[in-house]
C-alpha cells in the first residue's frame, strides 16, 4: 500500500503541472546537475589548459612569431614579429583558471542546455517543443561555425595589425590580453552566425514576415559585407568574403524557411487550431440595433370593483 502511494506521488502530470514546491525542487536538482557538469569539465580543462592555450596562440605565432627566420617573415609579408609574454607572479595561475572555466563552460554546454530544456519543455505545446528543440539544435552548430571562421581569420588579422609597428621591431603580446581578444572575436563571429536563426525565431513568433525578409536582402547583404570588412581588417578581400558569403547564404536560407513557415501558418489558420491549442476569441463588437422602449406597466387602479379583481389585476395582487 505504501509503495503504491509513493509510486503515485512520483508519477508526473503529462502536461507538466506540479505545485510550486515541486517546481523549485526540480529547478534545484537541474542547477546542481549543471554545476556538477561545469565543475567536472573545468577540472579536466585545467589539466590540459596549456594545450588549449597553444591551440589558440600557435596559428598567430606561426604567422608573426619572432622564432621565424627572416625569409619566413618576408614570406608572411610583414617586417615585424611578435612575442607572447606574461606579466606578474599570479598571472599564469589566474589565466589558467580563466581559460579552464571558459573551456569547461563550453564543454558542459550540452548538459546544461539539456537541463534547461528539460525544465521549460513541460510547459510548452507540442509544436512549440518541436520548434524550440530545432532552434537549440541549430544554434550551437552555427555558433561553432562562426567560431571556426574567427579562428581562421585571426592570424591574417595579426599580420595586418603588426604592419603598423616600427620596422624590424619586436611586438610584445601579453597572453591575457591576447586570449581576451581571441575570445572576443570568437563571440562576435559566433553571434554573427546566429543572425539568420534570430530572424527565423522572429518569423515563427509572427513579428517578421518572409516577404519583408525577402525585400530586405539588398540592405542585409550590404550590412553583412560592412560587418565583415570591420571584423576582418585584412588587406585581401578573401578574408572579408570568407565571412560575408557564409552569413549571406545563411540569410537567404533563413528567408526561404520564413516563406515556407508563412505558407504553413496560412494553411493552419484555414484548418483551425490544433488539439492542444485554444481557439482565438472574436472580441469584435457587433451592432445589435436600437433597443425598443419598453412600455410602462399600466398603473394599478385605486380601487378594485370586486374581490376577484382585487385578488388578480394584470396577474399580480393589488397589494404587491
Amino acid at each position: 500500500m505504501l509503495k503504491s502511494a509513493r509510486k503515485k506521488e512520483q508519477e508526473k502530470d503529462p502536461e507538466g503541472r506540479m505545485p510550486l514546491v515541486e517546481h523549485l525542487r526540480e529547478l534545484r536538482n537541474r542547477l546542481v546537475k549543471s554545476l556538477l557538469a561545469v565543475v567536472v569539465t573545468t577540472v579536466i580543462s585545467f589539466m590540459f589548459y596549456k594545450d588549449i592555450l597553444e591551440f589558440f596562440t600557435t596559428p598567430i605565432l606561426q604567422a608573426v612569431g619572432c622564432n621565424l627566420s627572416l625569409a619566413e617573415l618576408q614570406a608572411t609579408e610583414t617586417k615585424t614579429c611578435a612575442r607572447i609574454t606574461q606579466n606578474g607572479l599570479l598571472s599564469p595561475f589566474t589565466l589558467a583558471l580563466s581559460v579552464s572555466f571558459t573551456s569547461g563552460l563550453v564543454l558542459a554546454s550540452p548538459v546544461w542546455l539539456y537541463q534547461l530544456w528539460g525544465f521549460i519543455a513541460p510547459g510548452l505545446h507540442r509544436n512549440e517543443k518541436k520548434y524550440s528543440l530545432g532552434i537549440v539544435g541549430a544554434g550551437f552548430p552555427l555558433f561553432l561555425l562562426g567560431a571556426y571562421f574567427a579562428y581562421w581569420s585571426l592570424p591574417k588579422m595579426a599580420v595586418v595589425m603588426l604592419e603598423f609597428s616600427i620596422v624590424f621591431s619586436d611586438n610584445l603580446l601579453p597572453l591575457d590580453d591576447l586570449i581576451q581578444l581571441i575570445m572576443r572575436m570568437i563571440i562576435i563571429f559566433g553571434l554573427a552566425f546566429e543572425l539568420p536563426l534570430l530572424l527565423v525565431v522572429l518569423n515563427f513568433g509572427g513579428i517578421i514576415s518572409g516577404e519583408k525578409m525577402r525585400g530586405w536582402w539588398r540592405g542585409m547583404v550590404m550590412g553583412i559585407t560592412l560587418f565583415a570588412a570591420v571584423a576582418t581588417p585584412s588587406t585581401d578581400p578573401i578574408s572579408m568574403l570568407a565571412l560575408a558569403v557564409p552569413i549571406s547564404v545563411l540569410y537567404f536560407v533563413a528567408t526561404g524557411i520564413a516563406l515556407m513557415n508563412d505558407r504553413r501558418r496560412a494553411r493552419r489558420e484555414a484548418e483551425g487550431p490544433a488539439d492542444d491549442e485554444a481557439s482565438e476569441l472574436d472580441l469584435t463588437p457587433e451592432d445589435i440595433g436600437e433597443i425598443e422602449a419598453v412600455s410602462a406597466t399600466p398603473a394599478l387602479p385605486e380601487q378594485a370593483s370586486s374581490d376577484r379583481d382585487r385578488e388578480r389585476i394584470n396577474g399580480f395582487d393589488d397589494v404587491t
